[in-house]
């Protein structure tokens, strides 16, 4: 499982990479797409709709279940990861990076503090009974 230590996680199992501009990438874990198994579908929020954290922002399918993916700030979405459409199974390829799902423009980007870091994501997925 990889937990990249440069960015914060959710307890949802998302994370958020906080950019030089101020506005965040948001995608599911490593661990979280191993647990849904082969990814077939991708549902995003439209462009410009505002998300409160803890909000469901989209759905992933996968072969084994459907699964709400929660935003871990409150923003407005900035862009979507068009090529999902296409190419679901990106999420389950490369989760921190052509996986990612919409990029957002945090209402307080010290949100993210209140996250998990990389450390903590760990032990909550060691909790869960997760490698």
């Amino acid at each position: 499982m990889r937990v990249p230590e440069d960015l914060r996680y959710s307890r949802e199992h998302e994370w958020v990479r906080l950019e030089g501009d101020g506005k965040a990438r948001v995608g599911i874990t490593d661990y979280a797409q191993s647990e849904l198994g082969d990814v077939v579908y991708v549902e995003l929020p439209e462009v410009g709709r505002h998300l409160e954290a803890g909000e469901a922002l989209g759905v992933v399918e996968s072969v084994k279940s459907v699964s709400d993916v929660y935003s871990p700030l409150s923003g407005r979405v900035l862009e979507v990861n068009g090529a999902l459409a296409e190419s679901p199974e990106k999420v389950n390829q490369d989760p921190y990076g052509e996986g990612w799902m919409i990029r957002l423009e945090p209402d307080d980007p010290a949100e993210a503090e209140k996250l998990l870091d990389a450390a903590g994501y760990r032990a909550l997925v060691e909790a869960e009974g997760g490698s």
